[in-house]
């Protein structure tokens, strides 16, 4: 059976790892998949992410980060741009997550980057999803 949306997916498997207080996370890899953690790591939401090549597709291994009274660090994670409705913006139109608290992930012609790194190129794309 395919999966119509592997992004979303992954949030949610993040998402519930975090509530179950889980240490590490698996998943299929994809590219989309390890820059999305890429992001996610850079700001400082996941400890780690490690990709293991096992000949088919690959997985993608998240280590989730937990503060010093054991709360995820990520407190919500949301797609925002579904299959069905994508939503792009320029970028002088990227939104601020939680008044700058949070982040937002975008989809640009040169990669993910979040949403700070976006206004510094002064490069639009999807709104891929937002975290805080």
């Amino acid at each position: 059976m395919s999966m119509t949306d592997p992004i979303s997916d992954m949030l949610t498997r993040i998402r519930n790892a975090g509530m179950a207080k889980h240490q590490k996370l698996e998943m299929p890899s994809s590219k989309i998949k390890v820059a999305l953690a890429a992001v996610l790591k850079e700001q400082g939401y996941i400890k780690n992410f490690k990709f293991i090549n096992d000949g088919v597709q690959g997985v993608l291994r998240i280590y989730l980060k937990y503060d010093d009274k054991n709360t995820h660090v990520i407190h919500e994670i949301k797609r925002v741009s579904t299959p069905g409705r994508r939503m792009y913006v320029g970028s002088s139109d990227i939104p601020k997550v939680k008044n700058g608290l949070g982040c937002a992930i975008i989809s640009t012609s040169q990669g993910l980057m979040s949403d700070v790194a976006a206004r510094e190129s002064q490069i639009g794309g999807e709104l891929v999803c937002t975290v805080w």
